[in-house]
């Protein structure tokens, strides 16, 4: 089986997910400056949707995917239910497909995040370009290589986000984006940078930032950035196996 056939499983990237979640629970928490328990509810949230994959164990990833939302709507928390719409709309992504891989496993972060990408933007310069140039973002230890690998990134996910939904009420392009989600996205890349950050912490910041969960709350974009990251490092294990 080639690289790109090699299939990921649903329950051990989400379970990665959930120990960065846990390892991070306090700084979350105070991150929270209303409930002071976003790092309890995150971690509870990601539980549920690994033990409901588990439920669904074996199924198709679309089915898995439903009915992880399902039981994770039914949450109180705020995030939770946000993160339930993602996986709706990942399922909804994943129709069809009989396995997650490494060329389609963008659509499952960015749907997560809520910056999912339609049908026709997840071919060729779609979510697989963005995985790959995410990444291959940690592996460019020359200065050259890192700021080419800036601007490719860059022009990825701002890519990416123009296929974000923009709050009711923005203005929004052809592709019902707003200005303001793309100059976020790119900000929060360059930002990123400036203080130092590799280009793919940048790069996640940049997706976040763009994002229905980065738009909402300081402390989800925190939360946030460590799911793509514990997503991604995850995907990248798998993929090498």
């Amino acid at each position: 089986m080639s690289k790109a056939q090699t299939a990921l499983d649903l329950i051990n990237l989400f379970q990665a997910v959930t120990q960065t979640l846990d390892s991070n629970r306090q700084s979350l928490n105070q991150a929270d400056t209303y409930n002071h328990d976003h790092g309890d509810n995150m971690v509870q949230a990601f539980q549920t949707i690994t033990q409901a994959l588990q439920q669904k164990k074996g199924a198709a990833p679309a089915a898995q995917l439903s009915h992880a939302s399902k039981v994770l709507a039914q949450q109180k928390s705020g995030s939770a239910k946000l993160y339930a719409q993602g996986l709706a709309k990942a399922a909804d992504k994943f129709k069809g497909q009989s396995q997650v891989t490494p060329d389609n496993a963008m659509m499952l972060v960015q749907a997560l995040l809520g910056a999912d990408q339609p049908p026709a933007q997840t071919q060729q310069g779609g979510a697989g370009d963005l995985l790959s140039a995410l990444l291959g973002a940690a592996g460019q230890p020359q200065p050259a290589q890192q700021q080419s690998g800036a601007g490719d990134l860059l022009g990825a996910l701002l890519g990416a986000a123009t296929q974000t939904q923009a709050p009711a009420g923005q203005p929004q392009g052809s592709d019902g984006i707003g200005m303001d989600d793309l100059l976020n996205a790119g900000a929060a890349f360059l930002s990123t940078k400036a203080r130092g950050g590799s280009n793919l912490e940048a790069a996640i910041n940049a997706l976040v930032q763009s994002s229905v969960i980065g738009g909402s709350a300081a402390h989800r974009s925190q939360s946030g950035a460590l799911v793509v990251n514990a997503l991604l490092q995850a995907i990248s294990a798998m993929s090498r196996k």
